[in-house]
C-alpha cells in the first residue's frame, strides 16, 4: 500500500494534510525521514507520524492498565479518561468494552471493532469477567453459595446472575461475573453486609491483564487474544 494512502485511512486525515506531514519531515518509516508519498509500505514497516506510531488501516484492539482516579467515559471535565491515556491518532473515537469505577483499577479493552465489543458487554455472551475484591470486614464462607445463587441488590427487581465466589483470604476474594450492573460488585458485597475497599479487574474472557503493563499505559492485543471473545 502507498505511504500516503497507509497513513490517510489509519489516522484520517486527507492524503493533502498527509503530504504537508511529510513536506514537514513528520513521517518516518523504519527510522528514516520519508517524503515519497509513494513508498510501499509492508506489514513489517514501522511508520511514525509526528513521533506516534502509526499502525496499519483496520480495526484496533486495546487493553489498558486503569490506574486509580482515571474514568471510562470519553469526556469528563473533573477526572482523566483511559481514552486520554491513548496515545494514537483518534483514540476518542475508540469504544471501552465495559466501564469500570474511579476507584477501581485493572483491565479495560478498547476497541474501534463494535461487533467485537458487544460480545464483551452483552450479558447474552457470557464474557466472564474476573475481579480481585479487598473487603472492609471479613468474608462468611457462606458468601459463596449465596453468590452462586444470585443476590437482590438495593432497589433491584431482578436478582443477579450467578457468580463465582472464592475466597482466597479473610478480607480478600476473586469474584467472576457475566453481567455488568452499575457498581454490581460493591453493591453485592453490600447485599451481605460488607463493604468493598479495593477492587481490581484482573481477567476479560481469556484475556490476562498484561503483568508488565503499568498503571496508565496500554499494548495492543494480540491475535489470539482477539479471537478469544
Amino acid at each position: 500500500m502507498r505511504l500516503d494512502k497507509y497513513l490517510a485511512q489509519s489516522t484520517g486525515f486527507s492524503r493533502k494534510e498527509v503530504r504537508r506531514f511529510m513536506k514537514a519531515g513528520d513521517v518516518v518509516v523504519n527510522d528514516q525521514e520519508v517524503s515519497d508519498p509513494s513508498l510501499h509500505i509492508d506489514e513489517e514497516d514501522e511508520v511514525y507520524l509526528s513521533g506516534f506510531p502509526v499502525e496499519a488501516p483496520g480495526d484496533k484492539y486495546l487493553m489498558l492498565h486503569k490506574p486509580l482516579g482515571c474514568v471510562c467515559s470519553n469526556d469528563d471535565g473533573t477526572h482523566p479518561t483511559v481514552l486520554s491515556l491513548i496515545d494514537l491518532p483518534r483514540a476518542e473515537e475508540l469504544a471501552i468494552c465495559g466501564r469500570l469505577d474511579v476507584d477501581t483499577t485493572g483491565l479495560v479493552l478498547i476497541t474501534s471493532d463494535g461487533k467485537w465489543a458487544h460480545k464483551i458487554t452483552s450479558p447474552k455472551h457470557k464474557t466472564g469477567k474476573r475481579y480481585l475484591v479487598t473487603t472492609a470486614d471479613p468474608i462468611p464462607a457462606d458468601a459463596v453459595d449465596k453468590f452462586a445463587r444470585g443476590l437482590m441488590l438495593n432497589n433491584e427487581k431482578v436478582r443477579t446472575k450467578p457468580a463465582e465466589l472464592t475466597i482466597t483470604g479473610d478480607y480478600e476474594a476473586e469474584v467472576i461475573l457475566t453481567e455488568g450492573r452499575y457498581h454490581q460488585v460493591k453493591r453485592m458485597f453490600a447485599a451481605i453486609g460488607n463493604r468493598v475497599e479495593a477492587l481490581h479487574r484482573a481477567s476479560i474472557g481469556n484475556i490476562e491483564l498484561d503483568e508488565t503493563l503499568e498503571p496508565g499505559e496500554f499494548r495492543f492485543l494480540t491475535d489470539e487474544e482477539i479471537n478469544s471473545i
